[in-house]
């Protein structure tokens, strides 16, 4: 594989798995609402790399992915890191109704586009940034939870479609805690907080050998475990 399109790569984890990718020689176009911050990567190796200014929000993001399909004729990852989360425990309309519209509606229209292309294409990988969150329903976070879970369950799905269909699509479900990007709040301490370049490296690894489902790191898999136990008449009385 060397070929792939990264969706979310203007920071955090997009933006690092981007420019590991980079040094290792990959052909990649790089996708997000903002293009000004991909510029810099772009400069790593503008031979091999471009760039897309693409909102998945908006109506014509499908479109625009096809585009840049076709344009590298042939890709052999998706990346998808585009996603937005915050607390909200006043659970504020706006808040909740974006979150849903990128993490829910937005990532369901470009993983469609990807998978509709592979299957014609007869072979590719699509590997996606979910979340632990998906473990459970946070009160503080609803929505944010609630569309983890949806994209974990989503891409299952399609793995299940794809094998009765017989199309050499692999799929990989990346499961991080909290990680050190801007997507966190500012004056706030995360506990077991990851680096990103490290949490990135073991995207870059998990890509390479195909595997599944990723959990980031082992203290998160351990408490993830924990709180699948955790029957639901106890989980309502914890305070988050």
């Amino acid at each position: 594989m060397n070929h792939a399109i990264i969706m979310g790569a203007s920071s955090g984890i997009g933006r690092e798995v981007a420019r590991l990718l980079i040094e290792r020689g990959w052909t990649v176009v790089l996708a997000a609402r903002r293009q000004e911050p991909l510029e810099a990567l772009r400069a790593m190796a503008p031979e091999r790399v471009s760039v897309a200014s693409i909102d998945v929000t908006g109506a014509e993001a499908p479109a625009r992915l096809v585009q840049l399909f076709e344009t590298m004729g042939r890709v052999d990852l998706y990346f998808h890191a585009s996603g937005i989360g915050k607390v909200n425990r006043g659970l504020e309309a706006d808040i909740e109704t974006s979150t849903m519209m990128t993490n829910g509606v937005g990532f369901t229209r470009m993983i469609g586009t990807a998978y509709r292309y592979f299957a014609r294409q007869g072979e590719g990988h699509i590997a996606c940034i979910t979340s632990v969150a998906g473990t459970k329903g946070l009160g503080p976070a609803p929505a944010y939870s609630a569309t983890k879970a949806m994209q974990s369950t989503y891409l299952q799905a399609l793995e299940q479609l794809a094998h009765s269909q017989r199309l050499r699509i692999g799929f990989t479900d990346i499961r991080p805690g909290f990680v050190d990007t801007p997507l966190l709040a500012a004056n706030v301490r995360y506990p077991m907080l990851l680096d990103v370049t490290a949490v990135a490296r073991t995207i870059v690894r998990a890509i390479a050998r195909r595997s599944h489902v990723v959990i980031i790191d082992w203290r998160w898999a351990v408490l993830t475990a924990f709180w699948r136990r955790i029957p639901r008449w106890l989980w309502r009385r914890l305070r988050l």
